[in-house]
């Protein structure tokens, strides 16, 4: 089976029972991280540009104004990315379901598509994304942000939701690879802000480039696509929508080690935070650039290994109302934060992307030392969520700017999409916030 096969060709009937399962699972997180991101200042103000500057009659996810498609899947994926709370897969060092989603659901809702295609299409945008992502990690020597090889999965998505033939699909993903975003990731790490990791950017640049070629507009060939056979080799026999992960804690991937050592001492030996002096890291290189101590923005924050460590220390968890507003500048925890050391490790080093380790110790003002095992972060493919814990969290984030009443219809309408129209969940989202 090509790309192309798998863009065009894969059908609803034709996955895995265990795929058609979990899709909806993953379309249920990014809603819920879309709430919570909705209600960040990111979050207005990206609302607000694509209204002013991309206007159009697509609905606003939870705004109850409209833009064009480009504008609501650069709203949207940069709504999702607000709050880093959204699946990832390792090997991408990223995320493949923010773009993908912010360019698939404006598309598929102003076609009016079926709820089974709309999964469908998400399924094998999971697929593709992996695909595309580890052939440009596999082929380019810079670290780009999941937006540039989100582009080409968006407009990989959008070509089938369009029904483009396969020359102007091949057009499509040339031109979204072109275009797309190749933003250096560890920029922002180094310097955390809006920016984050440009997979609005990149959902905008895959439906633009989708459109165009539906239009008759020529792309170059997308090189990690056709120059790269060997990532596309084992399509229909390997399902990577089952290596996801998702996240407990809306931060960066690579604290979430540290924080699960934290917890792990924490309950171990019933401590509470005023007993603690310091706290001593040994983890990977990438963990150890997440280096803001006293974040002044929840950007900030969300990339800090050091902030949510303590975070996790003083409260028990780290949520979404922890790396925000009064919490940054809670003097227990910036306490914590500013006594911590990091240590890079060659073991550490050596098993990322793949695994995320870090192993935390923790210094108390007793005397004692505690150290912890080796963590890797929790509801990793390997040692999956259930779906009880995906919608417990979906509620945690949803429930407040919401209603708990909103946030179930939206629950329910997800789970009945294979068998009901599309616009049964986009008319619920499509509303705006009241609370």
């Amino acid at each position: 089976m090509t790309p192309f096969d798998l863009i065009h060709d894969l059908q609803w009937s034709d996955l895995p029972d265990s795929v058609r399962d979990r899709i909806g699972l993953h379309l249920l997180d990014l809603i819920g991280v879309a709430a919570g991101g909705s209600q960040t200042r990111m979050g207005r103000i990206i609302r607000d540009h694509a209204v002013a500057q991309f206007g159009g009659t697509a609905p606003l996810v939870f705004d109850g104004r409209s833009a064009s498609l480009p504008g609501v899947a650069l709203s949207l994926g940069m709504t999702i990315d607000a709050l880093d709370g959204h699946d990832g897969f390792n090997p991408s060092k990223g995320h493949i379901g923010c773009p993908l989603i912010a360019a698939s659901l404006p598309v598929a809702a102003n076609l009016d598509t079926s709820g089974e295609e709309f999964l469908a299409t998400l399924c094998i945008g999971y697929e593709f994304g992996a695909r595309a992502a580890m052939a440009q990690h596999g082929t380019v020597p810079d670290y780009h942000t999941s937006g540039s090889w989100g582009a080409v999965t968006a407009a990989a998505a959008v070509a089938r939701l369009l029904h483009l033939p396969a020359d102007q699909s091949r057009h499509a993903l040339g031109i979204a690879e072109y275009h797309g975003p190749r933003s250096q990731m560890m920029r922002c790490i180094d310097a955390p802000t809006m920016v984050k990791d440009g997979s609005g950017w990149g959902a905008m640049a895959g439906v633009s480039a989708a459109l165009l070629a539906q239009n008759g507009f020529t792309g170059a060939p997308a090189i990690t696509v056709e120059q790269a056979p060997a990532y596309w080799s084992d399509i229909g026999q390997r399902w990577f929508l089952h290596e996801q992960y998702f996240k407990p804690y809306p931060v960066c991937r690579w604290a979430q080690a540290p924080i699960e050592g934290v917890l792990a001492l924490r309950r171990a030996h019933s401590l509470t935070s005023d007993m603690v002096a310091r706290i001593d890291v040994t983890t990977f290189h990438e963990s150890i650039r997440l280096a803001t101590r006293r974040p002044l923005t929840t950007e900030e924050a969300q990339y800090s290994t050091s902030f949510p460590c303590a975070v996790a220390l003083v409260r028990g968890t780290v949520g979404a109302a922890d790396i925000a507003d009064d919490a940054l500048s809670d003097l227990e925890i910036l306490r914590l934060s500013d006594s911590m050391t990091m240590t890079e490790d060659a073991h550490a080093n050596a098993v990322f992307p793949g695994k995320r380790l870090a192993r935390v110790t923790l210094t108390l003002h007793d005397g004692r030392v505690l150290t912890s095992d080796w963590m890797e972060p929790r509801w990793d493919h390997t040692a999956p969520a259930t779906d009880a814990e995906i919608r417990a969290k979906f509620h945690d984030l949803a429930d407040d700017p919401l209603g708990r009443d909103r946030a179930d219809r939206i629950e329910a309408a997800i789970d009945a999409l294979p068998r009901t129209p599309l616009s049964a969940l986009t008319d619920l989202l499509g509303q705006p916030i009241r609370r």
